[in-house]
């Protein structure tokens, strides 16, 4: 028996569109199986790794200049660290999907020979070596993004996570209306307990900041979230001195930091610069009559928010009493010595 015209063109449609059918879901499973890997690639195309330490990099130190490093307070301190100890460069983020560079802009400088160069916003991850100890640090000194905050933080801690940071610690400067004439006040914030005890210890105060951020809490949520400890310290800068880099707030910042990171650090050179900055700036707020007038204000206010701190909270006191008493009845009592 033949078949018709028609049912043999009706057969050979089927067939056709049976073939097409099978050809997409084919190519639908190929591009499945690839898109872990393309993706994967997406996220690394801004990222290009120049070498691979030789040693794992336990702790990860982070500074943003910018927004978050008033009077360049932050990244002096972290320039001299690595200065001291022999920072390598070994990784770093491309800024072409990062930044508005209408916004932030890159600047030229000329060479020896003449010829302009520009200088676009850097990212870069370094080591240092640690002496006597098997593991290293690693640094990331940025620029704060315009775009993307959440891949740029994601990919920052994606690099502290493959190369074994289990503990990150960011420093900043902010402005503030304190004296330059007092001690440098800091504030901070961390995940662990122990860690905000250390802060406690060092005379840092907590930060109950709420409102808008910068990039350094973005870059918190994105290691918090990949298993990492987190430590946030801030150095207060006067609000009216605007010369830089500020080496009194640096080398604050930077005496914390060393001894979080446990490392032998001579600082001699950072508070002799200090010390200078220091002398500088009482000379030209002694030739300003207001700015002087003005820095006797901030002395006092300062002073009062010292004492107000240092005064005990009676309902503290209240609680301390019953937390003292409540362990004193749980103890099992002990024999009167002779």
């Amino acid at each position: 028996m033949h078949s018709s015209p028609a049912s043999s063109l009706v057969s050979e449609s089927r067939a056709v569109i049976c073939w097409a059918f099978l050809r997409l879901a084919n190519r639908q499973i190929k591009l499945m199986e690839a898109a872990p890997h393309r993706a994967a690639l997406e996220v690394m195309d801004h990222l290009t790794i120049h070498e691979t330490p030789d040693k794992k990099l336990d702790r990860l130190v982070i500074v943003f200049g910018g927004w978050a490093d008033a009077a360049e307070s932050a990244t002096s301190a972290i320039k001299f660290l690595q200065r001291k100890l022999n920072a390598k460069k070994f990784a770093e983020i491309d800024p072409e999907e990062f930044y508005d560079f209408s916004q932030t802009r890159p600047y030229t400088s000329r060479t020896r020979d003449g010829n302009r160069r520009i200088h676009w916003p850097t990212n870069e991850f370094s080591y240092l070596t640690n002496p006597g100890s098997e593991t290293g640090i690693m640094v990331f000194s940025g620029v704060e993004p315009n775009l993307k905050w959440r891949t740029f933080s994601k990919t920052v801690a994606k690099v502290a996570r493959d190369h074994g940071v289990d503990s990150v610690i960011h420093i900043g400067a902010l402005l503030d209306a304190v004296p330059h004439t007092r001690p440098v006040r800091l504030s901070g914030t961390a995940s662990e307990p122990k860690l905000n005890e250390f802060l406690e210890s060092q005379g840092i105060r907590p930060s109950n900041y709420q409102g808008p951020t910068g990039i350094s809490s973005a870059v918190m949520e994105a290691c918090l979230n990949e298993g990492m400890e987190y430590t946030s310290i801030w150095g207060h800068t006067a609000h009216y001195l605007q010369a830089a880099p500020n080496h009194r707030i640096g080398s604050t910042l930077l005496q914390i930091l060393v001894k979080l990171l446990n490392i032998p650090l001579d600082l001699a050179e950072l508070f002799s610069a200090a010390d200078v900055f220091n002398e500088e700036v009482a000379k030209a707020v002694a030739k300003d009559e207001q700015i002087s007038s003005y820095v006797t204000k901030l002395e006092g206010q300062y002073d009062e928010a010292v004492a107000a701190i240092e005064i005990p909270d009676p309902a503290e006191l209240v609680r301390d009493l019953e937390r003292f008493l409540r362990g004193a009845q749980r103890r099992p009592p002990t024999e009167p010595s002779a």
